[in-house]
């Protein structure tokens, strides 16, 4: 079953409406590789360093792998010395969700996707101004789209 949300398109500079979206197990292993599925779907987390958009430093917008929803810029984009792709804000609040993640017998704060519920990584109050925050997300959670973005 679909639900009517509102999330930021950066391409339209403004809030859309959109239909989340939600598949099985089975739909979602037809159209992610293993470690996508592992990582979105099953809380995974890939190995640092090990991602193919951690170290990137083009102009554009990352996407959710699974859904295609804008996440973040580059422009808030930054090296946190972490080996994992790390942005100091999102495109809007409205693509993003957080709740509160008990596994590993700590607490920390998962970041998933608005629409699709996918699991991006974690964020943490550690981050650079403006905003302090540190979102430390899974390069196989992401897609990355080039395109000319002035970061607002």
């Amino acid at each position: 079953m679909t639900t009517k949300i509102e999330v930021f398109s950066v391409e339209e500079g403004r809030l859309v409406e959109t239909d989340t979206v939600t598949k099985s197990d089975q739909e979602w292993r037809s159209t992610l590789t293993a470690e996508q599925f592992e990582v979105t779907r099953k809380q995974g987390t890939e190995r640092a360093y090990t991602g193919a958009l951690w170290d990137n430093k083009d102009e554009g917008v990352y996407r959710c792998v699974a859904c295609n929803n804008d996440l973040f810029l580059s422009p808030t984009k930054y090296e946190s010395g972490t080996g994992w792709p790390s942005f100091f804000q999102p495109v809007h609040e409205a693509n993003i969700g957080i709740e509160v993640d008990r596994k590993l017998w700590m607490v920390r704060t998962e970041v998933h996707c608005s629409r699709c519920g996918s699991h991006l990584g974690h964020v943490f109050e550690d981050g650079p101004e403006p905003t302090g925050l540190r979102y430390c997300l899974n390069s196989a959670a992401l897609e990355f789209e080039p395109m000319d973005v002035d970061g607002k």
